[in-house]
């Protein structure tokens, strides 16, 4: 399993493992962004940063699958 994880980490930073790299970057920068824009939101909102960290990176743990469905792997 470790080695497996260690594997798919070397194609990434090696640009080998999506098929598209830049649609799968802008995708993930997409997830990244919306997740801090909710955090801050809530943060700014009056929600402990405890609690909007929380709710934020579920909501942005979900959305990564939706986003990432289309990728295509080398």
């Amino acid at each position: 399993m470790f080695s497996m994880a260690k594997s798919a980490l070397v194609l990434f930073f090696q640009g080998r493992l999506f098929a598209d790299q830049r649609k799968a970057l802008a995708l993930i920068l997409t997830g990244i962004v919306f997740t801090a824009l909710i955090c801050f939101g809530l943060a700014r909102l009056g929600v402990p940063l405890w609690a909007a960290a929380l709710v934020a990176g579920f909501i942005g743990g979900g959305l990564q699958p939706v986003l990432l469905k289309k990728i295509r792997f080398r």
